[in-house]
Parts: C-alpha cells; sequence; structure tokens
C-alpha cells in the first residue's frame, strides 16, 4: 500500500528519484500512464493486469468508454528503477502533467501519483476546502 506525501525533483534528464519506501513494491516494474486532474499514475506492474483487465471489459459500443481507454493506455510505459531508485518520465507524460523541477509524490493506496508541487498545492487547498462535504456525501455510499 502506498501512503505519504513527499517532495522531489525531476532531474535534467527527467528522472525522478522515488521515496525509498515505495521501491520495494516496483522492483518487478511499473506502468506509469495519464491521471486525472493533471497528475501522472503509476502502478506496480504486478497491479496492472487487473486494472488493463477492468478498462478492456468496459463496452465498446460506449463512446466514453473508447475516450477513456485511448487516453489511458495511448499514454501508458512500462518502465523500470534504476539501482539508486530512479525512474525515467518519459516527455509527453511529463508535458501533460506539467511537471517542472519541483514535484510532489504521493501514495494513493495502491498507485502513486506524481504532480507538479504547484498544482498540487493549488489542488490540495482546493479539495482542503470541500473536504467535509465530500466526506459527507462519501458516508452515503457507506464509507
Amino acid at each position: 500500500m502506498f501512503l505519504g506525501e513527499f517532495q522531489h525533483t525531476l532531474d535534467g534528464k527527467g528522472r525522478l528519484i522515488l521515496p525509498s519506501k515505495f521501491r520495494d513494491a516496483l522492483a518487478d516494474g511499473l506502468v506509469i500512464t495519464k491521471g486525472m486532474e493533471g497528475c501522472l499514475f503509476i502502478f506496480p506492474k504486478s497491479e496492472w493486469p487487473q486494472l488493463e483487465d477492468k478498462v478492456r471489459s468496459l463496452p465498446l459500443t460506449k463512446k466514453d468508454a473508447r475516450k477513456f481507454s485511448r487516453f489511458f493506455f495511448a499514454g501508458a510505459t512500462e518502465e523500470a528503477l534504476s539501482k539508486q531508485g530512479r525512474v525515467l518520465i518519459p516527455e509527453n507524460l511529463r508535458k501533460y502533467a506539467g511537471l517542472g523541477k519541483d514535484i510532489v509524490v504521493i501514495g494513493v493506496s495502491n498507485r502513486l501519483e506524481i504532480w507538479d508541487k504547484e498544482r498540487w498545492a493549488a489542488y490540495s487547498r482546493e479539495a482542503g476546502e470541500s473536504y467535509e462535504n465530500v466526506a459527507e456525501e462519501l458516508t452515503e455510499l457507506g464509507i
């Protein structure tokens, strides 16, 4: 399980040193793809097949399902950690997420999210303002 928030930087080649506490879970490889709200998702390679099955099971006849599948898979790339715990974030994904030098890595249960530091700060402020309302709505779902 991935938990926590960590401040990091991208080097000049677009590589990110992942927090050491996450490296064991990603040692067998990882998949990076476009996330929601302008971030990137990183999934352990072992988690990817279940997610892939779920997305593949969406009805091909539904326009939104096709759109989501294209977006999700076209942006995906398999990567490996270096011995130093670094992973290359491909240029197209860095551009999508607007990643500058300063970034934030957050653990979100079964995935990591990579955010530009300023974008994360703005998102956190906005989400924090509606946190109680969202929590109230989720209680109706049994959470």
